[in-house]
């Protein structure tokens, strides 16, 4: 840890974003990010005027002094702040967990961003009800989606469908398991003045959704994947570390030929390099492309005159932990495109599969090898399985991007004790 007084990291860092602040007190960012700028135990939120401070010491009461500090640099700072949330990671109670108001009592529940309004709780569990991280992501969906169809997957609290209805989708269904969160989705819309359609938000386990989507026929010009980091149930367990190509396979069929899937990996100790090549091996077969990588806000990542720790794994090519690519998706892959001239219909579609694995007639002397499935994995709705029934779900989704308590016992740990919970956080 920096050996600066904290008082003078928190004011750097103030000063540094001062392009952020807005004359109304209505934006939401990251005030200070400790993990990058000297003092990994304290992070500090700003959501129009409430602050929110994070306290991440083990024991918790090794962080009093530096949270102290800090509500006294703030309100020094900012007096026009109407109330300071304490969350201590580390609580002993869930209360102490989700926040509890240490100043003030007019606690903000909405703040808006590029122009759009987000309802936010930010006591309702140990997350903040907004992820700021994918501020640059909506903003993406503002701009790119007019007209479209949007599934948002992992939903949450819906700030990206919001982002996409208000540039102007032509409809965002959202997928939750949590309907507390989609009620919150839906409180954004009215703030909008979005007509609230009870249709589009739809709470359930994600796979028996995605196999009753894809049964039923239901394409997307956009879909939007946030899971989770890590969930272990009985049921199952995904963990973005590993499962990141099973779960794009999942949507992929989804998705309408020349759209777009959004994913999200927030895996603290998955390098971007790793990310990067099961990406690259996905996109390998031309049914995939990657769009374009969308950095995380400075303000989580730090200035250049306020940087001064770095992540535990390298990130690059992106920037921050939180991974985000936009891939383009394609029906018609190379193999497909030679094919292009094999009759069309459902009398047909036998021998174009049978033409796409076995080039030159299935004489391996003339084909060559057959084509395969993306990354090694055939994916859902693709190829030979077409006929097949969809998965069975294996899990129930744990959409807090913390691990319940009975799951914290698997919560793998890294460098400097830094367990994986911190991913979205770092």
């Amino acid at each position: 840890m920096n050996n600066e007084p904290i008082t003078d990291l928190l004011e750097r860092a103030i000063a540094a974003r001062e392009s952020l602040f807005d004359p109304q007190h209505q934006a939401a960012f990251r005030l200070f990010n400790g993990f990058y700028e000297g003092f990994p135990s304290l992070v500090v939120d700003l959501f129009a005027r409430t602050v929110v401070l994070q306290n991440y010491a083990g024991p918790p009461a090794e962080g009093d002094a530096a949270v102290a500090s800090a509500q006294r640099v703030v309100r020094a700072c900012f007096p026009w702040i109407q109330a300071v949330i304490l969350k201590t990671r580390h609580g002993l109670t869930q209360d102490a967990k989700q926040g509890k108001v240490i100043y003030g009592e007019s606690v903000a529940r909405r703040v808006q961003e590029h122009g759009v309004w987000y309802a936010i709780d930010l006591m309702m569990n140990q997350d903040t009800s907004l992820y700021l991280d994918t501020r640059n992501l909506r903003k993406w969906a503002i701009e790119n989606l007019r007209d479209k169809t949007v599934l948002n997957t992992f939903a949450y609290t819906g700030s990206l469908g919001v982002a996409a209805r208000a540039g102007g989708a032509a409809r965002v269904l959202h997928l939750d398991r949590n309907r507390r969160f989609l009620n919150l989705a839906k409180a954004s819309y009215s703030l909008n003045g979005f007509p609230v359609a009870r249709a589009d938000f739809q709470a359930g386990d994600f796979w028996p959704q995605a196999s009753r989507l894809k049964r039923s026929g239901e394409r997307f010009d956009c879909v939007f994947l946030d899971p989770p980091f890590f969930s272990s149930t009985s049921k199952g367990t995904v963990d973005l570390a590993k499962d990141s190509a099973r779960l794009i396979n999942k949507l992929r069929p989804l998705v309408n030929d020349g759209g777009y899937l959004a994913a999200v990996n927030n895996a603290l100790f998955l390098s971007g390099k790793d990310y990067i090549e099961t990406l690259e091996s996905l996109c390998a077969d031309g049914y995939l492309q990657i769009e374009t990588l969308i950095p995380v806000p400075e303000d989580f990542t730090g200035y250049p005159n306020t940087r001064l720790g770095s992540p535990p794994v390298d990130p690059a090519p992106f920037n921050h932990a939180t991974k985000i690519a936009v891939l383009r998706v394609r029906h018609h892959g190379p193999a497909d495109r030679r094919h292009a001239h094999l009759p069309r219909g459902p009398l047909a579609e036998g021998s174009r599969r049978f033409a796409q694995r076995h080039p030159g007639g299935g004489d391996p002397g003339r084909s060559g090898q057959p084509v395969r499935p993306l990354g090694g994995h055939l994916p859902d709705g693709f190829g030979r399985h077409d006929h097949q029934p969809p998965d069975h779900p294996r899990l129930e989704q744990n959409q807090h991007r913390h691990p319940r308590p009975a799951d914290r016992a698997v919560v793998q740990s890294g460098p400097s004790g830094l367990g994986r919970e911190f991913a979205r956080h770092l």
